[in-house]
């Protein structure tokens, strides 16, 4: 982590500090000092440190802690609907998947029903033209049995 240190003519226009009071939180170690070139820095990190009170300094960590586990927290409910919204999707492409082989197999079956159909229905056509065939021949027979029959009938009576 880089450090940025400011001179003490800096530090006292930020914080609004005398330079006194500066040196003197120096030399009770709240800020971070080093000298360089006969100049004083001061280490911009510690200032919170030393111009916000312990307490006060504490419930912002505390804060910043609670701060940083809702967004943790946030971060992976994110995670999770986005997963979840992922398998939802693969989830409907595979129905819709199945949905679609399962049409193919009913319209092919389908199809396969009505040739069969069809089929039968000529079938039907072709017996109900062999049975009026067989019936007029049936008939016909019938009709040229009952003639013999009659001519038998009249010749037996002519006869007698």
């Amino acid at each position: 982590m880089m450090q940025t240190w400011l001179s003490i003519s800096e530090f006292s226009k930020l914080t609004g500090k005398t330079k006194k009071e500066i040196i003197k939180l120096c030399k009770e170690k709240q800020l971070k000092c080093k000298k360089q070139d006969d100049e004083v820095f001061i280490e911009v990190e510690s200032m919170a440190k030393a111009l916000v009170p312990l307490p006060e300094l504490e419930i912002i960590e505390k804060e910043n802690s609670i701060a940083e586990r809702t967004i943790g927290m946030l971060l992976t409910l994110h995670e999770k609907v986005l997963m979840s919204k992922d398998e939802t999707i693969d989830a409907l492409k595979e129905e819709n998947k199945f949905l679609k082989e399962s049409i193919y197999s009913l319209q092919e079956a389908y199809e396969e029903q009505k040739k069969t159909i069809e089929r039968l229905q000529r079938q039907l056509e072709i017996c109900q033209d062999e049975l009026e065939f067989c019936r007029r021949k049936y008939k016909l027979m019938w009709g040229q049995v009952l003639k013999r029959e009659e001519e038998k009938n009249n010749n037996q009576k002519e006869e007698k």
